[in-house]
């Protein structure tokens, strides 16, 4: 589909991407960009690039980039991108936010190249150039928000690649995208984040039987709190309006069952807890269950702290 693909960033995303290219022969070549030393030596050992560079220039080479970084570096990289980019280019992203990342990477793209913004909701918890698998995209949907502009032949090539690599592909607006995450993504994994800070801060005695007897719910949140600090750092600063938006009625929701709790009030409980049950069969039969690392043991036969509760960024 390519002759040469070049991957910046190879970590959970990047490094299943190089799986698919490898495995399914979408490209000739993959170039990988990364800034230390030792990752560029560990994603050569593992086979996910032909070639490997400290500097984001090289990757301008490339036929198609993917910028697979946290989406608070994208603008340091796109501007350092831009002036190497050779014609007809297109570059892309897997960034979770998409409203920010267009505005702060799309200047930069000079008009003989293309920027075609996406993001696939797939991950895991886990990160690094060796947490990546080949099935990561199967069956997951994948985001496309190009401007009304962009060329289409560009967009069709990025929708193949994800195609090719087993994701279904829809197209959408970016600001409706980030209100759609905030929710979706964003909101879930601050929830978690608060809640296990909130065990780390208990008496130590308290902390140490919560971690002993932990319950599903509590080792959910934990594998969730356990992503990667600096790319959740960069979504929450970068989907501040939409992540705000959302907490504020969450924040109202969580109001009003606390004081059903207080008041007793069995029936408004019953029928909120309802609801949310209808929309978890709905989540399950539209085959948004969960992605789960088929290295690992299958969390459904086998549930426990080994199992994975996988949620896209």
């Amino acid at each position: 589909m390519f002759n040469t693909i070049a991957i910046v960033g190879v970590g959970l995303i990047g490094s299943s991407i190089a799986h698919n290219i490898r495995r399914r022969g979408l490209a000739q070549q993959i170039l990988a960009i990364e800034p230390l030393a030792e990752v560029r030596a560990e994603v050569l050992a593992l086979g996910l690039a032909d070639e490997a560079y400290g500097d984001v220039a090289q990757a301008g080479k490339a036929d198609l980039i993917i910028l697979a970084t946290a989406v608070g570096t994208m603008s340091a990289l796109a501007a350092a991108l831009g002036p190497h980019l050779k014609p007809g280019a297109i570059v892309t992203d897997v960034g979770s936010v998409k409203a920010q990342v267009i505005a702060d990477v799309a200047p930069h793209i000079p008009a003989h190249g293309h920027f075609i913004p996406g993001h696939p909701i797939a991950g895991t918890e886990k990160s690094g150039p060796s947490a990546g698998f080949r099935e990561l995209f199967e069956n997951r949907w994948v985001i496309l928000t190009p401007d009304e502009g962009a060329d289409q032949i560009a967009r069709q090539r990025v929708q193949a690649l994800w195609e090719a690599c087993g994701a279904k592909v829809t197209i959408m607006d970016a600001t409706a995208h980030d209100m759609v995450l905030a929710i979706t993504s964003h909101l879930p994994h601050l929830i978690a984040f608060t809640i296990v800070d909130t065990a780390v801060q208990l008496e130590d005695s308290l902390k140490a039987d919560v971690i002993k007897y932990s319950a599903s719910g509590f080792r959910d949140f934990t594998r969730i709190a356990g992503s990667d600090p600096t790319m959740w750092r960069d979504i929450f600063l970068a989907n501040k309006s939409a992540v705000l938006d959302i907490l504020a009625r969450f924040q109202e929701d969580l109001g009003q069952l606390e004081r059903a709790i207080r008041g007793s009030d069995g029936a408004l409980l019953f029928d909120k807890f309802s609801a949310t049950r209808t929309i978890r069969r709905e989540v399950v039969e539209q085959g948004q269950a969960g992605i789960f690392d088929p290295r690992e043991p299958d969390p459904e036969l086998s549930p426990g702290p080994q199992s994975l509760n996988l949620y896209g960024a």
